[in-house]
């Protein structure tokens, strides 16, 4: 199957154009030591003025969003995105692959050219958030410019003093190379802002960024790289504890990472589309950018110790050093298409104009999953992964239902009878979140593979429910959860570490969905959150030796879980109650949060 989509690229370039038209003005500069030329930022003598270089130097500016004729948000849902030719690489849920994961975005920001683009939800002051940081602030002073945004929820400080500094690294910045290895005029910049950033007008603190995604030299096809996945800048997303050791609780996640093919127009890149994208998440109205005339050298020093504390873990600096064969092997050709929910950022009534809002956003990840299951809907396995996964139920204000995405799976099911849905997704062992799993356990498994009288059933106190064999161990029970054609399963089993055993199972958090002709990776988690409230992104792509990886993948992860409502997995839900803690006090009490959550309505915000 092909990727019938849009191969235009109009919206961007008008975007870029207005970023060009938004630019301020070149300050003044004061005279120059006579060693220097008398330009901004005084350049050294023997730099060349580049008109590609300034071109994209300008491009990369901070808009000022008061200042465009357009509001980039509606600009970025409206444009026409291409479809193009790319070379892609799964990073998968191992200890090695997560490992190789933080490697990796090491090494590209190491060998960066001449920019770095990174946009991350949770963006955490630790080991790896300030190595990270220290990567950054040496690129900066070889010359790569710096563009760097953090939700203001998922990475809340009061001061952000670690992205202050860094910006401060440009103090000491280099200056830009152009394609021949010349010295230029353009000095390096760190351009810092907080996505939503509540002291800011048109800010809504119910809109976040949920972004995760590394751009490193965007405008240059032939050195272009772009990751995305579920991977934030944590350490508990890389499998390391500080001291450098295992952490066998780490988030299981995946990621994509995409390079342009050989001979893709810059202007049509993946690297470039990647690129104006970071541009319009920038431009939001409602973002605070960063500055400070403070040193911040604490902070700065910080950066300099975690970076080298890093460097020297044995298991980063392996995975490190092969990187150079690491990102040539098992890289695959495949079309690829970016997409992203932008419309949730300026949407209104976003539970009752659902239909109508997502109609406005020909880009979002949820409307082209429809338009490509409507090219293609027969003899399909679409295989979900996801830690939080719902079932919507939207309903107008006078109370009539428009979507219900339970009845709308058995109604595809019933019209396409070859068709098979599997499901993998957290336990109460492995979730980091008991609000979602009760929603998960009570809503979205039941939802799918019990009938009316049974949901009911299960939906009582634990003696009438889990406990009760008149349920339970019924053949009706049996023959609905061994439904041949929806499977679903979740993470985790009895020979749990957290249960006396010996096996690690970790947090499941990665994103992706497949049919048997592409797949998407990304950051949509399919709850509600992700469907109404945040912006998501991710890249759709076609190419079956990278849609095996990722079927290698959903297998592998199987084969850690036990299917929704067999005896295995109600024996290791009575294991996790027994334990008692956090995990095991929710367990007992997952029908009641439930209940509470649907009652108040607070299930919205999950």
């Amino acid at each position: 199957m092909k990727l019938k989509l849009n191969n235009a690229w109009r919206g961007c370039a008008l975007l870029a154009t207005l970023f060009l038209a938004a630019c301020a003005a070149t300050p003044p500069q004061p005279p120059c030591n006579p060693d220097r030329q008398n330009l901004p930022d005084c350049p050294p003598q023997g730099a060349l003025q580049d008109p590609v270089v300034d071109q994209r130097y300008q491009r990369r500016s901070i808009a000022d969003a008061s200042a465009l004729q357009i509001d980039p948000i509606k600009l970025g849902m409206e444009a026409d995105v291409p479809v193009k030719d790319a070379l892609g690489k799964v990073i998968g849920s191992s200890y090695e692959e997560s490992i190789a994961s933080l490697a990796a975005k090491m090494w590209l920001v190491d060998n960066a050219r001449f920019s770095v683009d990174a946009v991350y939800y949770i963006f955490t002051r630790d080991l790896v958030g300030y190595a990270f940081l220290g990567a950054l602030c040496e690129a900066v002073e070889r010359g790569v410019d710096v563009r760097v945004m953090v939700d203001s929820l998922g990475s809340n400080h009061p001061t952000h003093s670690e992205l202050k500094a860094l910006r401060h690294c440009a103090t000491d910045g280099g200056f830009a190379v152009n394609s021949a290895g010349q010295l230029t005029t353009r000095k390096a910049r760190v351009q810092a802002a907080v996505f939503g950033a509540l002291t800011q007008p048109g800010s809504n603190y119910n809109r976040r960024s949920h972004d995760k995604l590394l751009v490193v030299d965007g405008s240059l096809p032939e050195y272009a790289w772009v990751m995305t996945g579920g991977r934030n800048i944590s350490l508990a997303y890389y499998g390391l504890n500080k001291d450098g050791s295992r952490d066998p609780n780490a988030y299981k996640d995946l990621e994509l990472l995409l390079r342009p093919a050989p001979g893709v127009l810059p202007e049509e890149s993946v690297g470039r589309v990647s690129e104006n994208y970071v541009s319009i998440l920038l431009a939001n109205p409602g973002n605070k950018v960063l500055s400070s005339g403070m040193a911040y050298a604490g902070q700065r020093k910080k950066m300099q110790e975690s970076l080298a504390a890093l460097r020297a873990m044995p298991d980063f600096q392996r995975a490190y050093d092969a990187m150079p064969v690491y990102l040539q092997e098992n890289i695959h050709p495949v079309r690829t298409r970016i997409a992203h929910e932008l419309g949730n950022i300026v949407s209104d009534d976003v539970v009752g104009s659902y239909d109508e809002n997502l109609a406005k956003n020909p880009n979002s990840i949820v409307y082209i999953a429809r338009k490509l299951e409507q090219l293609d809907p027969d003899n399909r396995t679409i295989r979900i992964v996801s830690p939080y996964l719902f079932l919507p139920r939207y309903e107008r204000d006078d109370g009539s239902v428009f979507h219900d995405s339970a009845d709308n799976i058995q109604r595809w099911l019933d019209e396409h009878p070859d068709n098979r849905l599997e499901i993998v997704t957290n336990s109460v062992l492995t979730s980091d979140n008991f609000f979602t799993q009760s929603i998960i356990d009570m809503d979205t498994a039941p939802s799918l593979l019990l009938d009316e009288a049974s949901v009911k059933q299960w939906r009582k106190k634990l003696a009438d429910s889990e406990l009760n064999p008149e349920l339970v161990a019924s053949d009706h029970w049996q023959r609905m959860i061994n439904n041949p054609r929806i499977q679903i399963y979740q993470t985790g089993r009895l020979d749990a570490d957290l249960l006396g055993g010996d096996v690690a199972y970790g947090k499941l958090h990665a994103k992706f969905f497949l049919t048997d002709a592409w797949a998407f990776v990304g950051t949509t988690n399919l709850d509600y959150r992700s469907l109404l409230f945040n912006n998501e992104m991710g890249f759709y792509v076609v190419g079956e030796p990278l849609r095996e990886e990722l079927v290698e993948e959903f297998e592998a992860l199987k084969s850690q879980s036990y299917r929704w409502g067999t005896p295995e997995w109600l024996q290791m839900r009575a294991a996790v109650r027994e334990k008692g803690g956090m995990k095991g006090v929710t367990s007992k009490r997952q029908r009641s949060l439930f209940k509470n959550l649907r009652q108040t309505g607070l299930h919205w915000q999950f």
